[in-house]
């Protein structure tokens, strides 16, 4: 190397699910097979008219050039309508509604578009990594609130209004909550509102799995009473529409807020693709059965995963939303890392030890759900037949 690497990759590490990946693949590579029940990447398909309409507008040759920056109107106007009979949220395609190519994307927008370096973000412990990551990178300081388990993962209001908040300009937020599937909840919103506008505080609400619960549990921190004054929120279609890979979200908000993230993307991208554009355009206009057999899918999966953890000594909320199932480790003194790792070399199932989401997250497991109901209940089978052995009773 002629020159070291920049002084803002010496405040984050290599995110986690990289390096343990590689671990996996090396087990792999030496004939081990390894179930992985880490990462929450669909492996469910979009709908068939979603593929159509890709494969329709890829053959168009015309399709290849560059596009507006706040994609094409069609788009913004699926948007908007999605964001109005599913979250009853009324926004203006065009000035509130600006498509990204992933909600994490957004998250480097958001964060350059409204934080300046020295200035502090509050982020959730347990929580999303990236957003700490993304402060760190742009030169902000990091403050890590604590949520509270014994109130669903809700903000500890008592802890957050005594920390030191002077020179707080964000705050994260994320309900449906990852890693802990705790579900969205209007009175939640509303303390958020009300802390943010005491605090002059701009929130950011990530949504991405919002469908991943009761049809009748769907919200918008945009929708409620004061929402909009003082948030502004991530949609992501990877996880309600199984487009991980295609990288389609949109941020939704007031023009006010809207406007400063378009600018910064107007310099860091070129327009997404047109036929990605079509194809999610298509995908925001299904039928609501479709949305129903997801959840239903969901549902199955989430059994098999409660089962899984009941059986490495956890205790699991019963109402979670999400891709994902959380749940607390009852021995005394037991190590999430620990038993995450015995479960790997063990039973040959990768899980996450919740430390890998903060300091909140110790003594707990995370299961992702993002595999058939046959290789669920396979890691099952495994983890159950391990944790029986006499070797793991005597590690």
């Amino acid at each position: 190397m002629i020159v070291p690497q920049a002084e803002r990759l010496n405040v984050v590490d290599e995110y986690y699910f990289a390096v343990k990946l590689r671990q996996v693949k090396e087990m792999e590579s030496a004939g081990r097979s390894i179930i992985n029940l880490g990462i929450g990447s669909p492996d469910l398909p979009p709908s068939q008219a979603t593929i159509d309409a890709l494969v329709a507008s890829a053959a168009n040759g015309r399709h290849y050039m560059y596009q507006p920056y706040r994609g094409i109107p069609e788009l913004r106007q699926a948007m908007a309508i999605y964001m109005r009979e599913q979250f009853g949220c009324s926004l203006d395609p065009e000035r509130e509604i600006l498509p990204l190519p992933g909600s994490k994307q957004g998250m480097l927008y958001v964060t350059l578009a409204f934080v300046n370096p020295g200035d502090t973000v509050l982020v959730p412990d347990p929580g999303y990594p990236t957003y700490t990551g993304v402060a760190r990178m742009t030169g902000a300081r990091v403050l890590p609130y604590p949520l509270d388990p014994l109130n669903n993962w809700a903000p500890d209001w008592r802890a957050l209004n005594s920390m030191e908040l002077h020179g707080v300009k964000l705050m994260w937020a994320n309900y449906p909550h990852m890693p802990t599937g705790a579900p969205a909840r209007a009175s939640l919103f509303d303390d958020l509102i009300r802390f943010a506008t005491e605090r002059q505080i701009l929130i950011c609400h990530d949504n991405p799995y919002a469908q991943l619960c009761d049809a009748g549990d769907l919200l918008s921190i945009l929708a409620r009473p004061g929402g909009r004054a003082v948030a502004v929120e991530l949609q992501s279609m990877s996880k309600s529409h199984n487009l991980s890979g295609w990288r389609i979200g949109w941020a939704a908000g007031d023009s006010g807020y809207i406007d400063p993230i378009g600018r910064v993307a107007s310099n860091v991208e070129s327009g997404m693709s047109l036929s990605l554009q079509h194809a999610a355009t298509v995908a925001l206009k299904s039928d609501p059965a479709w949305y129903s057999q997801l959840r239903a899918e969901y549902s199955v999966r989430r059994a098999l995963g409660v089962n899984m953890l009941n059986d490495l000594g956890c205790t699991v909320a019963k109402d979670q939303a999400g891709m994902f199932v959380w749940g607390g480790l009852t021995a005394d003194g037991a190590d999430a890392n620990v038993v995450a790792d015995r479960v790997l070399e063990q039973a040959g199932v990768f899980i996450v030890p919740g430390t890998v989401f903060g300091k909140g997250g110790a003594g707990y497991l995370r299961v992702s759900l993002c595999n058939p109901v046959p290789v669920l209940t396979e890691a099952s089978s495994r983890i159950r037949n391990a944790v029986g052995s006499p070797l793991w009773r005597a590690s």
